[in-house]
């Protein structure tokens, strides 16, 4: 089982010994900002490092959204994001699903998302994160995975189940994973939440492990039913995370 966390980008091969890590994701350039990533002058380290590489991508990207100020720039940050991800050998980008514009039809942004990945070459996999928001948001529906694949399942994608997300989105967090693997053959890689809000509260706010308000049985299910590799994303600091991947590989062997 493969299990890191995300960390700051700097050093990212160090947080990971500092968090006895398998795997991190990083942010390639700033998270709030349309700004292509730079060359790194440790991609060849980390090319041929064991511990494996996740890119998340930008959080202003809206690869669905109906207006095309937001739209056009998301998919020229994405290609940048996913050339910058293959020049540090990553095993994927990590991307929100977005939302479309009031009163549109969803399916309206799996068209979008086909037209964007038309747009560029997909030379990593793309991972597309489920949302906790609800209404125009594209993937607060995990439904939403089988109709968005029929347009782009020809290309190099996966999906990555966030358990916070699942739980904030009112989805039920015990069948998220078969019900996934029934529309696309199965989960690509978990992001680890625990969340500070109940069930269907549409509030997208991590928690640690065991400190927040999904049962310990329930996140540990999901981990051994989608036999992904999983990386947390918990508001702790590098030896909080090492206690939590301490617990969670005990865990797991128990």
């Amino acid at each position: 089982m493969i299990i890191g966390a995300h960390v700051d980008p700097k050093h990212p091969l160090d947080e990971a010994e500092a968090r006895d890590a398998d795997a991190v994701q990083v942010f390639l350039s700033n998270p709030q900002q349309w700004k292509a990533p730079k060359p790194r002058d440790d991609a060849e380290e980390l090319r041929s490092s064991e511990i494996d590489i996740y890119v998340h991508a930008p959080y202003l990207m809206n690869l669905a959204s109906a207006n095309n100020r937001v739209r056009i720039p998301s998919r020229k940050t994405l290609a940048g994001t996913v050339e910058a991800a293959a020049a540090v050998g990553a095993k994927g980008v990590i991307v929100h699903g977005g939302s479309v514009g009031d009163g549109e039809d969803v399916s309206v942004g799996f068209e979008r998302w086909r037209k964007a990945l038309d747009s560029f070459d997909v030379s990593v996999p793309i991972l597309v994160e489920n949302t906790a928001g609800s209404g125009t948001s594209v993937m607060h529906d995990l439904e939403n995975y089988g109709p968005l694949w029929e347009q782009i399942g020809d290309y190099d994608v996966g999906v990555c189940l966030d358990t916070c997300h699942t739980w904030a989105s009112g989805a039920d967090l015990a069948t998220a994973v078969d019900l996934i693997t029934g529309l696309v053959g199965g989960v690509t890689l978990v992001h680890l939440n625990d969340s500070k809000d109940e069930a269907g509260s549409n509030r997208d706010r991590h928690e640690l492990l065991g400190e927040g308000q999904i049962p310990d049985d329930l996140l540990l299910d999901v981990v051994r039913s989608a036999g992904a590799p999983v990386i947390l994303e918990t508001p702790g600091d590098a030896d909080q995370h090492r206690a939590e991947i301490a617990w969670l590989r005990e865990a797991l062997t128990t």
